[in-house]
């Protein structure tokens, strides 16, 4: 069984928005890193990664992820994840999809980086650089 990374791009209010489903590891993260490079060359600033259909992330996936928050940082744009909490949707195991990525990123300490969110609706509720409430920390 091959298991691939997809990423697909869609637009909500001004966030530019990638979907992101399969395994996000070795072979498959640069996929992944050349949509956000080509998002960030095409203008966009504001950026929702979301992740709730990723089944599987070793550290090239959280390399990545690490790699694009540092990426727009230096845009000075903002990145949300999409990464629902354990026991939601439907996944091999009775365990949600992209919950994985979640326990991974807190696991390593570095989930406290990323302004997380449970779906697309709240991460794109308002528009960008408009909420004024901490974010997340700075590193």
């Amino acid at each position: 069984m091959v298991v691939t990374l997809k990423v697909t791009d869609g637009e909500h209010g001004g966030w530019a928005v990638l979907h992101v489903s399969g395994e996000m590891d070795l072979v498959t993260s640069p996929v992944l890193r050349q949509r956000v490079h080509d998002a960030v060359a095409d203008g966009r600033r504001s950026l929702v990664l979301d992740l709730s259909g990723v089944v599987f992330c070793d550290s090239s996936g959280v390399g990545v992820l690490i790699a694009t928050r540092r990426l727009i940082r230096s845009c000075r744009g903002e990145l949300r994840l999409i990464l629902p909490p354990d026991g939601t949707g439907t996944a091999a195991g009775g365990r949600g999809q992209g919950a994985h990525v979640n326990r991974v990123l807190g696991a390593l300490g570095v989930r406290r980086l990323f302004d997380v969110h449970p779906d697309v609706a709240s991460a794109v509720d308002g528009a960008p650089d408009d909420d004024e409430e901490a974010g997340p920390l700075s590193a």
